[in-house]
């Protein structure tokens, strides 16, 4: 089983080298845009251009010859061109208006031999005096160190982006790592934490899975809305056809978004051995999703129901928690402090005890060891119960053991 996911690290660059990486990136992006302009001419026989082997021949030398960017960072600059080219055929092929890509972000797109990772730190290939060095910045129990740091976890290619706002620049590298299908399962009953979102992640587990894209599938919605909206204005019995099509479409592509956002989840459960999955009780949470858009609760909802079944057909089984406080309450064993201000958007930083966070990360683990705590009480399952996490398990009560490395 080839387990995916996405570090995401931020980097302390030295103050003598923060300009060369940035002309590397906006050199990077006109390079992209340059190749993607050219794919959208064509070739003679009026086709945009979709191949990255057909493309690069036109303006890779000139890119170089004018730019000095790296060979690699060229190449990458040429796939990147070409996926979103792809990108814009496929949505042509479905009938949908589109435009030439038009790149925007400040993301450049590293691959092996343009990045080397180390201990702590990783070079970069970019402008000047040779590469950048930038080391690695986590907070407190961070799940990008377990990534970036553990020999369990192979490093691939990466994206750096930069926060013009806050004058950061973020890696977010591809990790993976191959598990036996065959390995002995956790002993007693090993539980799996799930918060779910409907912005960021969709949902985040106990054991430091990141999965899926809320923002992704809202920004589907609202583009689908748009276009809806924009075709009953036509009033034509043309546009009353097109809406029912383009609304098929997107239903089917959510549907299948959801279905492998849900299969994930049930795959890190599987992985790391677990016999049930603990979710928020949709009852207690009534008010909250009521607040939220009609397709923002169905997918809530729907994406409850898909891991339940999935989870069944695996074996495992599905439970929920009153979710009260859960991204409030610090999910340090032994800490345990509740208070509004522990939680700042996507950061969770404890008053009392310091501990850093993802807060959807530390939500997961709360809404896990609330089960425990809630089976222990009850007299059902006591500490034979374990909280899956990044490096091993906790017990319902509270005993820490980590995970035994199978070679």
């Amino acid at each position: 089983m080839e387990l995916q996911r996405t570090a995401v690290v931020k980097l302390s660059v030295p103050n003598d080298r923060r300009d060369d990486l940035k002309e590397t990136m906006d050199t990077f992006r006109n390079a992209a845009q340059r190749f993607a302009d050219r794919g959208w001419e064509g070739n003679n026989d009026g086709y945009v251009i979709t191949s990255r082997s057909q493309l690069q021949p036109y303006l890779y030398d000139d890119i170089r010859d004018e730019t000095g960017l790296h060979s690699d960072l060229c190449v990458a600059a040429v796939n990147h061109a070409a996926h979103a080219l792809r990108g814009v055929v496929d949505r042509m092929k479905e009938s949908e208006k589109v435009s030439k890509p038009v790149f925007t972000s400040n993301t450049t797109v590293y691959n092996t031999s343009a990045i080397s990772y180390f201990d702590g730190y990783c070079t970069l290939a970019a402008y000047g005096s040779g590469r950048v060095k930038a080391e690695y910045v986590y907070p407190d129990d961070s799940i990008q160190a377990e990534y970036m740091e553990s020999d369990e976890w192979d490093k691939q290619g990466a994206k750096l982006r930069y926060d013009q706002q806050t004058d950061t620049y973020y890696l977010h590298v591809s990790v993976k790592q191959e598990r036996d299908d065959t390995q002995e399962e956790a002993e007693g009953r090993t539980v799996l934490g799930v918060d779910r979102n409907v912005d960021g992640y969709l949902a985040v587990t106990s054991s430091g899975a990141f999965i899926g894209n809320a923002d992704l599938l809202n920004h589907k919605r609202r583009e689908y809305e748009r276009r809806r909206g924009n075709l009953q204005q036509t009033g034509t019995r043309s546009a009353h056809l097109t809406i029912q099509s383009i609304g098929d479409r997107f239903a089917n592509w959510s549907e299948n978004y959801l279905h492998n956002v849900s299969k994930e989840v049930v795959t890190e459960a599987v992985a790391n051995g677990c016999k049930t999955i603990v979710l928020e009780d949709l009852e207690n949470i009534r008010e909250a999703v009521s607040n939220l858009s009609k397709f923002q609760q169905w997918a809530f909802r729907e994406l409850s129901r898909k891991i339940t079944y999935k989870a069944k057909a695996e074996g495992i089984t599905v439970e929920v928690v009153n979710p009260a406080y859960t991204s409030q309450q610090c999910s340090h064993t032994e800490c345990g402090f509740t208070h509004e201000d522990n939680r700042d958007g996507d950061e969770f930083v404890c008053q009392k005890c310091g501990k850093e966070l993802h807060s959807d990360y530390n939500a997961a683990r709360n809404i896990a060891a609330r089960y425990l705590r809630n089976r222990r009480k009850s007299g059902s399952g006591g500490a034979t119960n374990h909280l899956a996490l990044k490096s091993g398990t906790v017990n319902g009560s509270g005993d820490f053991t980590p995970t035994v490395s199978r070679g």
